[in-house]
């Protein structure tokens, strides 16, 4: 099994495929350094929906970014995606 199998996104939950990235959970440009295993649709959402001073204020803090209304619906939407789903990201 493939590290990729074993990890969970920290946004959705959903397992990965073959596409992952690594989110900073409070931003470069604010000293973060902590990572997370991310979809890259769910990196996307994130950053269309928060600025890098309310990421570094919320830092790793999933239940203050997933409690965002739009996150929220977000989430709600791409649970029953694959994986590998990917789609355009509309702010």
């Amino acid at each position: 099994m493939s590290e990729a199998a074993c990890l969970t996104c920290w946004l959705c939950e959903r397992p990965f495929e073959t596409l992952m990235q690594w989110h900073h959970t409070v931003p470069k440009a604010k000293k973060g350094r902590e990572t997370v295993a991310i979809h890259p649709i769910c990196h996307k959402a994130i950053h269309a929906n928060f600025t890098n001073a309310e990421l570094a204020r919320m830092g790793a803090d999933q239940g203050a970014i997933r409690a965002h209304p739009e996150i929220a619906k977000f989430v709600n939407w791409v649970s029953s995606k694959s994986p590998d789903f990917h789609a355009p990201t509309r702010k």
